[in-house]
């Protein structure tokens, strides 16, 4: 295989080159599962850093029939150990910014603390290299700010692996908004619950880790990244309720964070509703799922008391009465949808079970491709700003009572 280096070939002659490669594929078409699907195949090689050896080990950067982790990064040596187990002979480093030396590489998975993202991503961008990011994509609207200069400075690009976007039910959902089923969707709504974090907030030395007492709507990527690209707008202006008990995690964090749980009704960009909730501490099943209604169709995601995906339709049996202004009357229709896995998008090494809904690994063949083929991502710097400054702004309305803010838009990818 051919490792082109677009740092010593140039990278527009390195794009160039992947742009011209020979197909070994079926042609390529634009789909709702987002991104070209399915790939042009070539013989270049997509050379991929990782930095994070816990959740960075659980992407299959190793299936990608135009990739090769070329470098692994982490402080500790079991979890570089790890990395080199999953993904095969990769040279280990500790210091990130040695690592970004590594005279092998063209992009840089990070999958490192949360307060780390946007910090790494830059030194990474301004390093010559594409990367993806863990989500959240920032911590503050600053830091998004500084994502987003960044990208349109260096020309790299930029990846936000946010899971929700590529489940099996958002992919479908996507797909029928596009083709207009749900008719007119007015309300929206999704939840992150996540009972159960407290061990994760502790090391094995019983030391804080990133996750003490976090602010539960500086992680919303998991909600928005449903709401917002099955709906097509912009969550615009947000009123949000925080509860929180006085607990010793909240009093004490550093993040300044007196919540458990926050929930935001939001008012997006074509005047509809939607509602986020994001809960660190219920008596409930943990839950990532989302529910769309429309006037002609709805999708409720499955539940983790036990309802599945569900199809809610006005009946078309013949008996549905249709009133003087064409509305209809009466009956729905109710049913459980089985879900397919969409894997048939994907090639056939990457066809396999993953985490978070099956989602890791159309993530890892979205950024893959972008590169290949020179164009945004899907979920790229400015999807992954509009998946997490709701929640930053979230958050501040409720550390002010529920004052109702309104949500900067950065716009969209140029075409």
């Amino acid at each position: 295989m051919l490792h082109n280096n677009p740092n010593l070939l140039g990278r527009r002659e390195f794009l160039k080159g992947v742009g011209t490669a020979a197909a070994v594929a079926a042609v390529p078409a634009f789909t709702a599962a987002g991104g070209v699907f399915p790939r042009t195949l070539s013989e270049k090689v997509v050379r991929v850093g990782v930095v994070g050896g816990n959740f960075g080990s659980q992407f299959q950067w190793h299936l990608d029939p135009n990739c090769k982790v070329s470098a692994v990064c982490d402080l500790r040596d079991d979890r570089l150990e790890h990395l080199v187990k999953v993904y095969g002979p990769a040279k280990q480093y500790k210091s990130f910014l040695e690592f970004l030396k590594h005279p092998e590489l063209d992009a840089v998975a990070v999958f490192t603390p949360a307060p780390l993202h946007v910090w790494m991503a830059t030194k990474a961008m301004k390093a010559g290299k594409h990367v993806i990011s863990a989500v959240p994509a920032g911590m503050s609207a600053e830091e998004l700010e500084l994502l987003l200069e960044t990208v349109k400075m260096t020309g790299m690009k930029y990846m936000m692996a946010e899971t929700s976007y590529y489940r099996p039910q958002v992919i479908t959902c996507r797909e029928w908004a596009q083709q207009g089923k749900f008719g007119t969707i007015f309300y929206t709504e999704a939840e992150y619950h996540h009972e159960g974090l407290i061990p994760l907030m502790f090391d094995e030395r019983g030391f804080p880790t990133w996750r003490y007492g976090f602010a539960p709507m500086h992680y919303p990527t998991h909600c928005a990244g449903i709401v917002v690209p099955i709906s097509g707008e912009r969550l615009a202006e947000v009123e949000a309720i925080g509860w929180g008990d006085g607990h010793q995690i909240l009093a004490t964090n550093e993040y300044g964070n007196p919540f458990w749980n926050t929930t935001g009704f939001f008012k997006t960009s074509g005047g509809h509703c939607s509602r986020i909730s994001v809960f660190w501490h219920v008596a409930g099943g943990g839950a990532e799922r989302g529910s769309i209604y429309g006037t002609v169709m709805s999708y409720i995601m499955d539940r983790p008391e036990g309802m599945p995906d569900t199809v809610i339709q006005i009946s078309k049996d013949g008996k549905t009465v249709i009133d003087a202004n064409g509305y209809p009357e009466g009956k729905v229709k109710i049913e459980g949808y089985k879900e397919p896995t969409h894997w048939e998008v994907l090639p056939p090494s990457m066809r396999v079970p993953t985490g978070h809904g099956g989602s890791h690994t159309f993530l890892t063949h979205e950024f893959i491709s972008a590169i290949l083929e020179d164009r945004w991502p899907t979920v790229n710097v400015y999807e992954a700003i509009a998946f997490t400054l709701p929640g930053i702004i979230a958050h501040r309305s409720a550390l002010r009572g529920g004052e109702v803010m309104k949500i900067q838009d950065y716009g969209k990818a140029p075409a």
